[in-house]
């Protein structure tokens, strides 16, 4: 049986080539609009939240500017005004049709803002329409409830933001990313280990940190919607204050990490932590290093770590497609989920 997910996890590479063949040409004009700011506010939730949570690490480490996550409840539930002046307000909806999200976005430009959507909407969504700069991303409809082709898009997207603000980066490795995301479909690593080390547990711990901390986010988020695991996605410094304590043979952990960067070195030493312990460690990325004090690992892609997460999810979205299927549910139609959620 394939899946509506499995087919549009599939759909990735190519959906990554076209968002990025139509966004990238347009840095200029992220250029011009964030000119006269000097800040940004990401207004998001669910899955466009977790990819949020990229845009402010990718930010904050590359572009050398404050970014914050804004709560949508000050504008839509105390109708509280802020002084804006000098931000740039970034709204993520895969629909473009929350509305909480529109109604967020107006506000922070009502606030003095300047304001950027970033949807699969299309250019006559209500938050493009509102927006005055929309990046849309080219995933195609997506029919799967659990988001996978329009959460990387996403990351794209952000990605190609922060090129506009000045990122100390290589645009040329966001070239690279479809290819790595097809080798990933093709060769996630040891799936089957994974699948059947957490099919009889009723929970896990799913850690990473910096850049990789949205993908663990997004990956525990997914196995708690659609394989209904008790699934906590944790920075791995939040871990180890308390938290890790839960680790232990019936509450595995899954560490996640790009193969370079700063972080790497202390997901080594957690998945050596957890695995002393007694506890299994399924690993994400990470490279030899990780995945040799794993439990079993899955593949990351061969990227530099700021554009590693667009692929380090990859393997996670096929754990989770396959441990659906595992313990009997249609990972297409979650119970309890729409595809446009609506929030006060």
């Amino acid at each position: 049986m394939t899946t509506r997910m499995l087919s549009e996890i599939a759909e990735q590479p190519a959906a990554l080539r076209a968002t990025l063949d139509a966004l990238l040409p347009r840095i200029g004009e992220v250029e011009r609009l964030a000119g006269r700011t000097r800040q940004l506010l990401f207004i998001a939730r669910g899955t466009s939240d977790n990819a949020a949570v990229y845009g402010r690490y990718l930010t904050e480490a590359h572009t050398g500017r404050l970014a914050t996550l804004a709560a949508p409840s000050i504008a839509t539930a105390y109708r509280r005004r802020l002084d804006l002046d000098g931000v740039l307000a970034v709204a993520l909806s895969q629909s473009g049709r929350t509305e909480e999200i529109v109604e967020t976005l107006a506000w922070a430009g009502d606030c003095g803002a300047r304001t950027v959507a970033i949807t699969n909407g299309g250019e006559r969504s209500p938050l493009a329409q509102s927006a005055d700069l929309a990046l849309c991303t080219l995933a195609g409809e997506e029919k799967a409830v659990p988001a996978t082709k329009t959460y990387t898009t996403q990351l794209a997207a952000l990605a190609v933001l922060c090129l506009g603000l000045g990122a100390d980066v290589d645009a040329a490795d966001l070239r690279r990313v479809p290819d790595a995301v097809e080798r990933l479909i093709s060769d996630p690593g040891d799936l089957e280990a994974v699948v059947e080390g957490l099919a009889d547990k009723p929970g896990v711990v799913v850690s990473g940190r910096g850049l990789a901390f949205s993908t663990a986010l997004e990956l525990a988020l997914k196995l708690k919607e659609a394989c209904y695991l008790h699934a906590m996605g944790l920075s791995y410094a939040d871990l180890l204050h308390g938290p890790i304590a839960v680790v232990d043979r019936d509450t595995p952990a899954i560490l996640v990490a790009a193969a370079e960067g700063p972080t790497l070195a202390g997901t080594v030493a957690l998945a050596e932590r957890v695995t002393g312990a007694g506890a299994p460690a399924f690993t994400v990325g990470g490279g030899p290093a990780l995945a040799a004090v794993s439990s079993a690992a899955l593949n990351g892609p061969d990227l530099p770590e700021w554009v590693a997460p667009l692929g380090l999810i990859v393997p996670g979205q096929l754990l989770t497609e396959a441990l659906a299927r595992r313990l009997g549910i249609d990972p297409d139609a979650p119970r309890g989920l729409n595809k446009v959620t609506r929030t006060d």
